[in-house]
This record gives structure tokens, C-alpha cells and sequence, in this order.
């Protein structure tokens, strides 16, 4: 089935600001416009084909969890109806409707907020060699994928686009951010996790690990960007889920593993995904959003 794909945007009657790995953000004055492409990125490199769909499955799912996170912490999502955004956006209307966010201008914080519920990743790469996730020493004996005793939280660097996160400390949170809310973060990221994780279990989802990303407005701490998507987590069906092994996840891991098998030193440009790995990556950010919130994605997806 052929769907329709946005890979960049440009419009020219709205301050572009920022271009990131997905996102385009523009400029509304008191407000910012987030639009979701159907761009995707792995190794911090921004692949060269779209993935369909997937641009409405972050931005749908995003607004579904700080509806259901709200009563935790403030967001910063305004509206997703592009009859509610400024005048100079409805013209663009027919692009943005279901993958647009007008949200509030907060001031990002520094740090990659990140909470690992299971040993996955590079948490359980590192755990064979140094038995501990990011520093942190755990208990001996568990498989990948085993599910962790009590969520950690493992902050990152919020690195410019091409670049890596670094794991960080929290003493590397605090002189960042400073104390109070470095502890405020953590408290904010463990509660989100926890919601999610016991929201998506009833949906047979396991969140393995995601992170989140903070800002302050008004001199408030609110949550921003995205929450508990593909992108920013690794979902589990828990109906197959098995310690011991990888587990077949929703997520980009599938497009991360096909490019483990070509000769790729994961360097700018990358390479173009085959056709059955688009359609099959396309669906399983489908399915998750199906999973999760019980809806049908729309528009034309």
C-alpha cells in the first residue's frame, strides 16, 4: 500500500528554527510548531528514505501519553488541531494535520533523561563486561533482557545532531542543572516511567527503556519533545517476551539491525533501506500506536 510521506518541510511564510533528526520546528511567536517528518535516523545518522507514517505515529502517540501523564508533571503540548494554530499555519494545514504539535516555548534542559527498566542495549553490552548499566553496579547473574529489580535512572549529555549522548552521573546532573532540579528530574522521569510501564502491560507492551527530555517555563518544570514512542523507547510484545535472548521489539531496532549486516561504518551518508525494511518498520510503529492507545492513526494511514 502506498502512503504519503513527508520527509522535510519548508515553509516559507514560518520561521524555520531548528531541523533535527525528525523534527522541523518553527518559530510562532509566544509558541513553537513542532512538525514530526517521516524522517529516521539510527547511529545519530539521519537515513536518506522516510519511513511512512511514522512522523503521525510520534506526534498521535506523544499527545496520547501527556494526556495520560498530565496529572504527574505539566507538558508543553498546546494543541494538535491545525484549526487552533496561528493564522500563518492553517495554510499548511493539510501537511501538518496529524503529525503537528503547537506547544509551549520552555527552555530545554541540558540532559537526556533516561530510564531503563530491563538489560537491553548497550546497558547489557556493558553489564557483561563491568556488571553494571552506565556506571551503576548491579545484581550478578541476570540474561538480556532480564528485567531489572528497580528502574534505573541513566542520564545522558543532550549532544548536537551528528554527535553522541554521553552517560552521565547524576553528580554530572546536578553541576549541570543543579541540585533541586536534578532531583526533581529524576523523581519526574522515574514516576513517567512507571505510568507508562503499568499503562502499556495492560495493552501486552513492555516498555523496556525510553527517555525523557525537560524544560522550564515560566520558571516551571514541564516535560517536552516526545513521550513513550518508537523512537524514544524499546516496546516489547509481552506475550513473546523470553530473558535471556533480544527480543522482537516496535521500535528502530529493527532498522538498526538490518544495518548491523551491511558493510557500514555508521558514518554520514548512510545507506537506503530496501523496500520490505520501510514497509515493515512503517508497520511496527503502526502497530505500537494501535497497541498502546486503542486508536486507528489518522490521516491516510
Amino acid at each position: 500500500m502506498s502512503r504519503p510521506v513527508v520527509l522535510n518541510t519548508e515553509y516559507k511564510d514560518l520561521k524555520l528554527v531548528s531541523r533535527g533528526k525528525v523534527r522541523d520546528i518553527y518559530d510562532c511567536g509566544d509558541t513553537l510548531l513542532i512538525v514530526a517528518t517521516d524522517r529516521i535516523s539510527a547511529f545519530d545518522v539521519v537515513l536518506p528514505d522516510a519511513i511512512p507514517c511514522k512522523g503521525a505515529v510520534l506526534s498521535q502517540m506523544s499527545a496520547y501519553w501527556f494526556s495520560e501523564t498530565g496529572d504527574l508533571i505539566e507538558n508543553h503540548l498546546l494543541s494538535t488541531d491545525p484549526a487552533a494554530f496561528p493564522p500563518p499555519c492553517r495554510a499548511h494545514a493539510e501537511t501538518l494535520l496529524g503529525r503537528a504539535m503547537l506547544v509551549k516555548k520552555a527552555k530545554p534542559l541540558p540532559v537526556e533523561c533516561v530510564v531503563r527498566g530491563y538489560l537491553a542495549g548497550s546497558g547489557w553490552t556493558e553489564y557483561q563486561r563491568n556488571g553494571s548499566i552506565c556506571g551503576i553496579p548491579i545484581a550478578a547473574g541476570l540474561q538480556e533482557s532480564s528485567r531489572l529489580e528497580e528502574p534505573l535512572f541513566t542520564p545522558t549529555t543532550k549532544a548536537e545532531q551528528g554527535a553522541h549522548d554521553e552517560n552521565i552521573t547524576m553528580a554530572g546532573v546536578e553541576d549541570l542543572i543543579g541540585v533541586e532540579l536534578a532531583r526533581r528530574v529524576k523523581e519526574a522521569s522515574l514516576r513517567l516511567y512507571a505510568r507508562g510501564s503499568e499503562l502499556a502491560r495492560r495493552k501486552g507492551i513492555i516498555i523496556c527503556d525510553t527517555k525523557f527530555e525537560f524544560g522550564l517555563f515560566n520558571g516551571d518544570l514541564i516535560l517536552i519533545d516526545e513521550v513513550l514512542t518508537p523512537d524514544s523507547s524499546r516496546f516489547w510484545p509481552e506475550d513473546e517476551y523470553q530473558p535471556g535472548r533480544p527480543q522482537r521489539s516496535f521500535d528502530k531496532q529493527f532498522v538498526r539491525d538490518y544495518l548491523l549486516t551491511l558493510a557500514w561504518d555508521k558514518t554520514p551518508p548512510a545507506p537506503h533501506l530496501p523496500d520490505d525494511i520501510i514497509e515493515k518498520t512503517s508497520e511496527r510503529y503502526r502497530e505500537a500506536y494501535r497497541r498502546i492507545t486503542g486508536r486507528e492513526l489518522s490521516p491516510g494511514c
